[in-house]
């Protein structure tokens, strides 16, 4: 493996001495690269042929998929009192939630905070209660959380014009007609939040199947959200910027590619509030959703198997899915015999192995969403850089460029006298610079010394020469398809609406279903499901 060369400023009074201003070392950093689901992905791609199975399984209902839906599903069985499911992980336990440890200092490589769910969200909220994250009335309009989850401050900064700030859309040193601006956006904002549509409900919410229709909104998704900023004379260079962050942040895809629905559906569904915090909260943990995740597994109390989904077929008694795991590239397999099963996959692994797919009315060169790929870099610190003054080091920290989303501290929520004497950076970038497949391709190619420098690209904006000396480790994720993009038209995307219709053998449980990838969405299509196969 290729190995990224730190430039590292070493100390001592001696080096300056010699130098006048110190002098420069190379400090070898290796970093570990993770390619989740890519052996098991090509396998499948490829139809190698699999050995005969081994061992039958028969029981009631299979989750294939360990992911946030299928999380739900399972936690929504036995809500509903059903024993017996099984789960198969597929090629990462927990999908998207997954995290990781360097040590004691648990870190993401997916997903990192969950925004307080609003009142229509009750399958959210008791889904939290449950686990104890909500303490209080689970469907008061504010409901007491655990203190320990929610985030506290400061919560975000922005590196812009070579200094720190407050929040991430760029306030300081910024033009009055550009903050005038920002403020009628904001304006708009809110009226779109409380405006209801058809039937009462409101035009933005989650599940976004329950988004009330309203002709004006509806249309928003036949155009991009940057031609929805230009046809409502928004021009302020630091409000387009801030956008296209917020869509990169949240879909991996550009403000000039995501649908105008989505993108303000990212702004206008969110109402949760806290009884013991401001409004717009979130939870998160240290090591992102993979706590979460666990918890949910615990307290579904489901039986999960390692391995991957390779066919799923339809039965005269219910399905057969023909499983298999990789040691060392070498396959072993098994076959599980359900009356009933969800498939809790992404979309473009769905269509390779549920079995004639389109008779379910889903084509998927007419109906496959478009994934963003992604890049997640953990830099455990063995000390904290020097901060530039102003805003101090908050949870998230944003630098105003692009392709990076910025970094992340994993112990900011670790409430303590003095700073913890290590800690891990997340550093997030969504390659959104380039089209998808040239991202995919870029990502198989590129050296560990290239996937360092990118992903180290606005720890180094915001540290200078400062950073390197500080890091111990990199630890590096690349998700090819982390997520489906909203792109214009997709909630008329007929094939999705077909799955998520579906109600034989194969029901679908994935976020993909509604067309863009966040936990509130996963977590309905798990519990729909789940109602599903017990009815």
């Amino acid at each position: 493996m290729d190995r990224r060369s730190f430039i590292a400023l070493a100390g001592g009074a001696g080096a300056a001495a010699v130098t006048g201003a110190g002098f420069y070392r190379w400090q070898e950093i290796t970093p570990t690269l993770h390619y989740p689901g890519r052996a098991e992905g090509h396998f499948l791609r490829e139809r190698c042929a699999l050995p005969a199975p081994t061992e039958v399984v028969d029981l009631d209902v299979v989750i294939l998929g360990s992911g946030m839906a299928g999380l739900a599903a399972a936690w929504q069985l036995n809500k509903l009192g059903h024993a017996g499911a099984l789960m198969i992980d597929g090629p990462q336990p927990f999908g998207n939630a997954a995290g990781a440890r360097f040590g004691d200092l648990a870190y993401p490589t997916g997903a990192h905070y969950l925004p307080l769910p609003s009142p229509e969200m009750a399958y959210v909220r008791e889904m939290l209660s449950d686990l104890g994250i909500i303490t209080g009335d689970a469907l008061a309009e504010k409901p007491h959380y655990d203190e320990r989850l929610l985030l506290h401050g400061p919560e975000e900064r922005l590196l812009y014009k070579g200094a720190w700030q407050e929040g991430i859309i760029p306030s300081v040193g910024v033009a009055p007609h550009e903050l005038a601006e920002h403020a009628r956006f904001f304006a708009e904002l809110e009226r779109l939040r409380q405006l209801r549509g058809a039937g009462g409900g409101h035009v933005f919410a989650f599940p976004a199947v329950r988004s009330a229709s309203h002709p004006a909104i509806d249309a928003l998704d036949r155009i991009t959200l940057r031609a929805w900023l230009e046809q409502n004379g928004y021009r302020s260079p630091t409000l387009h910027w801030y956008l296209n962050y917020c869509c990169r942040d949240d879909y991996g895809t550009r403000y000039d590619k995501v649908s105008a629905w989505a993108g303000l559906h990212y702004f206008c569904s969110r109402r949760g509030q806290a009884a013991n915090a401001g409004s717009g909260a979130w939870l998160t943990w240290p090591g992102g959703m993979q706590p979460l995740a666990e918890q949910l597994a615990a307290a579904s109390s489901i039986a999960r198997r390692a391995g991957t989904a390779a066919s799923l077929k339809r039965t005269a008694s219910g399905v057969e899915a023909l499983c298999f795991t990789l040691d060392g590239g070498v396959a072993k397999s098994y076959l599980v015999r359900a009356r009933k099963a969800i498939c809790a996959m992404p979309l473009h692994v769905a269509a390779r192995v549920v079995e004639n797919i389109g008779a379910l009315g889903f084509d998927a060169k007419r109906h496959m969403p478009t994934y963003a790929p992604w890049l997640v870099a953990n830099f455990l610190m063995k000390a904290f850089p020097a901060e530039l003054p102003a805003a101090p080091l908050s949870w998230d920290n944003v630098v105003y460029q692009e392709p990076g989303l910025g970094y992340v501290v994993s112990t900011h929520q670790d409430i303590r006298a003095a700073p913890p004497s290590k800690t891990v950076f997340s550093a997030y970038v969504a390659l959104s610079d380039r089209s998808a497949l040239e991202a995919r391709k870029w990502m198989q190619e590129a050296s560990a010394r290239d996937l360092v420098a990118l992903a180290s690209a606005d720890l180094k904006a915001a540290y200078g020469i400062k950073f390197a000396p500080c890091v111990e480790r990199v630890d590096i994720t690349l998700r090819g398809h982390a997520m489906a993009a909203p792109l214009p038209h997709f909630r008329s995307n007929a094939g999705l609406k077909a799955l998520r219709e579906a109600d034989g053998a194969i029901v679908f449980a994935h976020a993909d279903l509604t067309g863009f990838s966040v936990f509130e969405e996963a977590a309905w299509w798990g519990c729909e499901a789940a109602r599903r196969v017990l009815d």
